[in-house]
């Protein structure tokens, strides 16, 4: 396959999506619309039927749908090709991407239809809007000089927040954003904003270079955080016509494909368990073998020439596949979801009111009154739910910040074996300098730092498997709550109707009779913009791992490197040189540095794990405090809107008269508009499904 029957393929499927969007944003607004005009007629005829919360959720979805994107973050160490390799996807030499400088902070690119970037700061300066030149020229630095800031723990441009490229490009405008970040590096690793995007994409595009296989920062990234956190990770291991250029005789095919499978055994065994989805191993549709410098070159000179043997048609056929065949369907199907759970939910409204057209204020009186026993087994089905939530908060938040603790005090326990393979490379003359000393020191601190930065995200990884653990019990919780809710609003609406309730379900999960704050408290409805990335409970429903983030990140792990950092590695240089270090050998002096550094550590331990453990209570605390809210909130705004449903009822009958066949052919006209909007939704759904198939 060339790269241009790849590129045009992977455009027209993101068309095909962007239309299917399109169109079931409209249906939604439709909807939205039309039932809210329903009930603003409904105030001077049979009374509203207290539909609000479906027409604020469809009214959410149809705005997010329209602003929906495929958001893209590209990782990568410095000097991998990260903006060489975005050049060639997109075609143009749009981002710096010269020999010598590197891009020095995060950018997104997104559609624009005029080229121009803004710079955003975190100073509370205003963005500032710059030409093309002069962003390649002001923000991105020299290798060298990037390398001496991140020894010196100084950032390129400490004021500035990202910025935002924005371009009339045919990929962008179909619904791509790409979030192009500098080198990782430990800042960056601990860095919000990043951390951020890292939870809230699509896929990762993590690039890296074949002439430095795997190195340590990149194995620790990838194991620190990647590993275990759902992610959907591409691997583009970039320079791959290097291979060929490192050899003796680039001419000589036996020893090129000898250096080609060494060289592809190295990156298997890092990457392969990466590249495992429910059980399944896709190594092949993650890891491509790249020559971005060679595809950028093509491209500028013709758009549409053929990139075969770049990696780039490959490579566009599989990140095509899983954005507009499995994510847009994933997401679409909610939305579908949603739509299903809004129509039934107007058709059972109306089937209640029909029959109750016809009772007198009294015997509607009656009714009403006869069905408070089933209102407060709602009441009590909610405060069961609630309480169980809040009983999980209570003992995951206690246990958590305890396994924090114990976590904390027991790292002194294997210091001395974990920090071997951080400290930095021990130079004796270095240290006996006075002149070096100082950059030992910044050494050490650095390696202590990413001792840290390890150790702690390790933590959180249980932490977060711990909580998603208790979630995926409390969405099972919610499914039984909301079948017990179903069977008593069924017998509510037998109670007032005479009739017994007929069942529309399909009998698929998603489509079950189970209430609509059910559905979101198991996952199966989403609406929040862009949260595609596997972190919410279930499905895509809840997102809590960037509450977590917000602690840890902000307040917590951060707070932990600073309290221990800046009191006892200063002073580490100084007391070894009291040890007698001066006639010890470099390996004696290597295991008296650790020895130092550990009883240091642990001196501040106890501190540390008595502080950051609150910090760890309230964040976990926080998490089950917001699913509970949300949780309680609707089922409240659903028992508030079935009393108000017959309330409306009973005010209107008692001030007026009711034109009954009127009501009724409004009514009947309500269900079938609502219904036509289901079908187009239905439609552009089961269209896109068998285009795929």
């Amino acid at each position: 396959m060339s790269n241009q029957v790849a590129t045009d393929q992977f455009i027209n499927d993101l068309e095909r999506v962007a239309q299917v969007r399109s169109q079931m944003a409209d249906c939604l607004s439709k909807l939205a619309n039309t039932i809210n005009q329903a009930e603003l007629v409904g105030e001077s005829s049979s009374g509203k039927l207290s539909l609000e919360r479906d027409i604020e959720d469809i009214a959410a979805a149809s705005k997010n749908l329209k602003q929906g994107v495929f958001r893209l973050l590209v990782l990568g160490d410095m000097k991998r090709g990260k903006s060489t390799f975005l050049n060639a996807l997109i075609g143009e030499n749009l981002l710096p991407s010269d020999v010598n400088p590197c891009t020095a902070v995060l950018t997104v690119l997104r559609y624009g239809a005029e080229k121009k970037v803004t710079i955003y700061f975190n100073d509370g300066k205003s963005p500032q809007e710059l030409d093309f030149q002069s962003f390649k020229y002001k923000y991105t630095i020299d290798p060298a000089e990037a390398k001496k800031l991140e020894q010196e723990k100084k950032q390129a441009f400490p004021d500035v927040d990202y910025a935002v490229v924005e371009y009339p490009l045919t990929l962008l405008e179909k619904g791509i954003e790409i979030v192009d970040s500098p080198g990782l590096n430990d800042t960056e690793a601990r860095n919000e904003l990043s951390l951020g995007y890292v939870n809230n994409c699509h896929a990762i595009l993590f690039v890296m270079r074949a002439s430095q296989p795997c190195t340590l920062g990149e194995r620790r990234y990838l194991e620190n955080y990647i590993k275990g956190r759902g992610l959907t990770v591409f691997f583009l291991v970039n320079a791959w016509d290097q291979v060929r250029e490192s050899l003796i005789d680039p001419d000589d095919t036996e020893e090129l494909n000898a250096a080609e499978n060494r060289l592809r055994q190295v990156f298997k065994a890092n990457l392969a368990e990466y590249c495992h989805v429910d059980g399944q191993n896709i190594y092949s549709e993650r890891v491509f073998e790249l020559s971005s410098i060679q595809a950028l070159r093509k491209r500028l000179k013709n758009p549409q020439a053929d990139l075969q043997g770049t990696g780039f048609p490959e490579f566009m056929g599989a990140l095509n596949t899983f954005l507009t065949r499995e994510r847009a369907i994933a997401e679409l199907r909610q939305v579908r979801t949603l739509a299903r759970q809004t129509c039934n939910h107007t058709r059972e409204a109306i089937e209640r009111r029909l029959p109750l057209l016809d009772k007198d204020v009294n015997e509607l009186k009656q009714r009403i009154e006869s069905v408070e026993p089933e209102f407060n087994k709602l009441t009590n089905i909610r405060d069961q739910f609630q309480k169980e939530i809040i009983n999980t908060r209570d003992t995951q938040a206690r246990t958590i910040s305890e396994s924090f603790r114990s976590y904390v005090l027991n790292l002194g326990n294997t210091f001395e074996t974990d920090f071997l393979r951080y400290q930095p490379e021990l130079n004796l003359l270095d240290l006996l300098s006075s002149g070096k000393r100082e950059a030992f020191n910044a050494a050490l601190q650095k390696a202590f730092e990413q001792y840290i930065t390890d150790k702690f995200s390790a933590w959180t990884l249980t932490a977060e498997k711990d909580i998603n653990a208790a979630f995926r019990e409390l969405s099972r919780s919610a499914a039984q709550y909301g079948a017990s809710y179903s069977q008593v609003t069924d017998k509510i609406t037998e109670k007032l109707t005479g009739q017994q309730v007929k069942v529309h379900s399909t009998g698929t999960p998603e489509d079950d009779k189970s209430p609509g704050w059910a559905k979101w408290a198991i996952g199966l409805l989403s609406l929040s913009q862009g949260n595609f990335a596997g972190v919410a409970l279930a499905s895509a429903g809840f997102d809590w791992k960037n509450i977590l983030l917000n602690y840890f990140t902000v307040i917590g792990i951060g707070g932990i490197i600073s309290a221990v950092t800046g009191i006892f590695l200063g002073p580490i240089g100084f007391a070894l040189l009291g040890l007698g270090i001066g006639v010890l050998q470099a390996d004696q002096a290597r295991k008296e540095l650790v020895k130092t550094a550990k009883k240091e550590l642990v001196k501040h331990l106890p501190q540390v794990a008595n502080e950051q453990s609150k910090t760890v209570y309230d964040a976990v605390k926080e998490c089950f405090d917001s699913y509970e809210r949300e949780v309680t909130k609707r089922i409240n705004d659903d028992i508030t809107s079935r009393k108000a449903e017959l309330d409306n009822l009973l005010k209107q009958k008692a001030s007026q008269e009711i034109n009954r066949e009127s009501e009724l052919k409004r009514l009947k006209n309500l269900q079938e508009a609502v219904i036509e909007e289901l079908r187009k939704i239905e439609a552009a759904y089961s269209n896109l499904l068998a285009y795929y198939s």
